[in-house]
């Protein structure tokens, strides 16, 4: 009976005004004929997975456990502001995880051949022993490569390769990229490195600089030094660069998004041939990518009326793209997966051990080098 079921992680908002994660034991899916069924081995825990696990509105000093092992469930409260958001999922145990590697162990008449490949995936419900899905959504990776390398295979490397397509989608020839020391911030200095595309990166603390220098990264901006403004403008001049990219949505006391306009702006005046009162005219754009940072973001309108802010997601990105592009962005990051697009964890942890309290406020603070890789089957 065992050998049929499949455990996965779920996470429900209660009317009661708590989120609850748990440990559900489900009947394991069987590949119709042009599916895979993946042993799921490794799947990481993204900032983008938290705001559904658990929801960006719970209050961590309220985490209660109960029960042990596949019994477990561990509650907390919802900050009541914010529950009406959260009407749409009451009651709903939903599923988590948006991507993760693993082996096909088994597959459909027409795609017997992909038995025995490791795989990576952006399926949804990756914190699932098994996962059954079209074998066409699998990324196939090269001989050698492993599941823990493999489990970070799309969302951090497809959006590091997205802001180069972005950049030149939109005319623009540099990036600036905020909390540039992140998994995907060290990706994007390799890319950047590889395809000669001028990169800004701004971090927290000398510690961080030190990390992208090492990984021949340029120009580096740290947030906590008296000159970063100074530091920053110097950079832009040097390179040029009029989009950024902020994965903080506040920052700096909420002002970095706007800081960074502010900067684009004073680059842009310092080679202007002529004054003019409403500012320069180089077009300047910060998208705002995610939100590690909950302060408010503060605009104080210092950088001209040229100018745009605004949200970026990868999904919309990539049918911009198109098709064809984003089959050879798959195939350079299955290729790069041990050099450019390596991904490094913490802590190897199992579906009990994610939802013990301590390891829930570890991976919920989001700090760089603090990453988790979830093992179904550990």
């Amino acid at each position: 009976m065992e050998e049929n079921n499949s455990k996965e992680i779920r996470s429900k908002v209660t009317n009661e005004g708590n989120i609850e994660i748990s440990i559900a034991n489900v009947e394991k899916p069987i590949p119709s004929a042009d599916e895979v069924l993946i042993k799921v081995e490794a799947a990481p825990i993204n900032p983008s997975d938290l705001g559904l696990l658990l929801s960006f509105a719970a209050d961590l000093s309220s985490i209660n456990k109960s029960g042990s092992g596949n019994e477990t469930i561990t509650t907390m409260k919802i900050h009541p502001a914010l529950m009406g958001a959260m009407k749409p999922r009451l009651d709903e145990s939903m599923q988590v995880g948006n991507e993760g590697a693993g082996v096909v162990v088994d597959a459909g008449e027409n795609v017997k051949d992909m038995i025995g490949r490791t795989v990576g995936l952006a399926g949804g419900a990756m914190y699932s022993q098994y996962r059954c899905v079209p074998a066409a959504n699998c990324l196939v990776m090269n001989e050698g490569t492993i599941s823990s390398e493999a489990a970070s295979s799309f969302v951090n490397p497809l959006t590091a390769l997205s802001f180069i397509e972005t950049m030149k989608l939109e005319n623009h020839s540099a990036i600036v990229h905020t909390a540039a020391a992140s998994n995907l911030g060290q990706m994007l200095v390799k890319i950047c490195k590889d395809d000669q595309v001028p990169l800004v990166n701004i971090v927290r603390n000398a510690e961080h600089v030190e990390l992208l220098k090492s990984l021949g990264a340029e120009h580096v901006c740290n947030t906590s030094d008296e000159n970063f403004m100074d530091d920053l403008v110097s950079a832009l001049v040097i390179t040029g660069a009029t989009l950024g990219f902020d994965a903080t949505g506040g920052g700096n006391n909420g002002e970095l998004p706007g800081q960074i306009l502010s900067a684009m702006e004073i680059a842009a005046n310092k080679t202007a041939k002529e004054y003019s009162r409403y500012g320069s005219d180089t077009y300047k754009q910060v998208y705002i990518y995610g939100g590690l940072d909950q302060s408010p973001t503060i605009l104080k309108r210092s950088y001209g009326m040229s100018w745009g802010l605004g949200g970026w997601l990868l999904t919309p990105m990539i049918g911009r793209i198109g098709m064809e592009k984003f089959q050879q962005m798959r195939e350079r990051v299955a290729k790069e997966i041990k050099t450019t697009f390596a991904s490094s964890y913490a802590q190897e942890i199992s579906f009990e051990e994610m939802l013990e309290p301590d390891i829930i406020k570890s991976y919920a603070k989001q700090a760089t080098g603090k990453k988790y890789l979830v093992n179904p089957h550990k």
